[in-house]
Formats: structure tokens, sequence, C-alpha cells
């Protein structure tokens, strides 16, 4: 019986581990590709006369001398500063992750823990609020920002990312405290802690896993967002994201494409690195929030 179901498994394997390479693939081609063309010249990537010159090079090496090149990094980083965006897009990123989770753990735990009815509206009222285009949102704001002299900062994009951040943390994390039962909070309790201090030392140290991974969301919300910072920010305190699309130029001014892929490509990078680095919290979080206790 063994050896029939092992036989009658290893098809199922087979196409199962054909059906994974061939979605890694699809999946992974747009950013291989885009940072193999990073490192050549327009004329070889947007090349209308043969795709081929993108993979051998051939007006790469006629205009340096190389099969590949740096310039598009160069013109990005140095000649059109893009570490100032990067900068900005760093602490925009940091300040709105650290607020949107300080409210977020301490109203979804509140909520969790409330056996009033209000605790549902609150819930339903930051879902519709969450549901609503961010331009719906944004254009609230910008009439009193512009009388009070604040558009164009990067504080008055954080207290809008927050804003349009905090239903989502506030959802993600009621639903993580939820999960873990209230027994804990009453024994920590009968050892002589306050409330606070329950919450502090005994349920944030269990739904850890959690607040990694809405801190990840919530990380990658501010770092891909374009509709707000767009229109909050001046040119002068662009994030990265809206910067990309200024290398792309428009009808008036004549832009770098080159810039905007090496630019891309430097965006990209970190994501990686951070999910790799927290996959193992993101994983266990993600199963919490999934599984009641």
């Amino acid at each position: 019986m063994t050896s029939r179901a092992n036989r009658a498994s290893k098809p199922l394997m087979i196409a199962s581990t054909g059906f994974v390479l061939i979605w890694v693939f699809i999946a992974a081609f747009p950013f291989v590709w885009t940072l193999w063309g990073s490192f050549k010249v327009q004329g070889d990537f947007f090349s209308k006369a043969d795709w081929r010159y993108a993979l051998n090079g051939t007006r790469t090496a006629i205009e340096t001398g190389g099969l590949f090149t740096g310039a598009g990094y160069e013109g990005a980083w140095v000649q059109q500063e893009f570490w100032r965006a990067a900068l900005n897009t760093m602490i925009v990123v940091v300040f709105t992750v650290l607020i949107s989770l300080t409210l977020g753990t301490l109203g979804g735990y509140a909520l969790a823990r409330s056996g009033h009815n209000y605790a549902f509206w609150l819930l339903m009222i930051a879902l519709v609020f969450r549901a609503m285009p961010h331009i719906t949102l944004v254009s609230g704001y910008l009439l009193p920002f512009f009388e009070w002299n604040l558009w164009g900062h990067l504080p008055t994009t954080i207290i809008v990312l927050v804003a349009i951040n905090q239903p989502f943390t506030l959802w993600m994390l009621h639903s993580f405290f939820l999960n873990i039962p209230k027994d804990l909070d009453e024994s920590a309790k009968v050892d002589g802690c306050t409330q606070f201090q329950a919450f502090r030392h005994v349920i944030i140290p269990v739904m850890w896993p959690g607040v990694i991974t809405t801190g990840l969301f919530s990380f990658l919300l501010a770092y891909n967002d374009f509709a707000v910072t767009s229109m909050l920010l001046s040119k002068d305190n662009q994030t990265m994201v809206p910067a990309i699309a200024g290398f792309l130029g428009s009808t008036f001014e004549e832009g770098n494409v080159m810039f905007a892929v090496a630019a891309v490509v430097s965006a990209t990078a970190p994501l990686f690195v951070l999910v790799m680095f927290f996959q193992r919290q993101i994983v266990s979080g993600l199963t919490a929030g999934a599984v009641k206790g």
C-alpha cells in the first residue's frame, strides 16, 4: 500500500513542483529583467530594432566600452540626488509605522477586551474609512494645509498616512488580541500587575509576531504610496515613488528613463531584504491571526 501511495503521489509532486517553479519564474522575471536592464543604456534596454540588444549589450558596448554600465545609478543617485528622496522616504515610513503601531496596539487591545457594543461599531466605522479611496481622504486635508502653510512638508504627509493606515492596523491588531485568551490578563492581575502592566509585560510579548506582521504591512503602505505623497509633498521633499515618476518626465519636460529604471531597482531591493529578514515573524504572525486560540 505504501509503495502504491508513493507511486501515485510522485506525479502529483512533479506537477506541483513544476507549477511552483513556473509561478516563481513569472513572479521574479519582471524584477530580474529590470535589474539586468538597469546596467544597460536606453538604446539597448528599450531597443526597437532588436530586443536581444538588452541581452548582449550592443549599444552599451559602443557608448561605454563595456557590456554593463552604472550610468543609470550615478545619474539617479548623484546627478538627480535620489538619496534625498530615499532619506525622506525613510523618515516618513519610520514615523508612520511607529505612530500607527502605537495607536493601533493600544486601540486594538482596548476594543478586543471591551465588552461593550460600541467596540463593534467603531471597527465598522474604521472599515468604512479604510475602504474609501485615498484620494478622497487627501482632498479633505488640502484646504487646511494650504491655509496653515503646512503643504509640502513631511509631517503633514505622515499625519495623512497615519490617518489612512490606522483603520487597517486597528482591525489587524484587534484580531490578534482576540486570539489571546483573557486568562493571561487575569493571571497577570492576580500576580499584582495593573491593566497596562499586564498589557506591556504579558500580552505584547505573546503577540509580538502579530505586531511585526502589522508593522510590515504598514511599512509597505507608506513606502509604496504615490497618491498621498505626490499631492502633499513639494518637489524638494519628494519620497522615492514620486521621484521615480519624475525621472520619466512629462509632455513639457524631458526625462531620463534609465534613471527611473535604476531608481526602481534601488527602491525594490530593500523590500526583498526586509521580507527575508522578517519572514519567520511574518509567517508566525499570519498563522496566529488565522487560528483562534
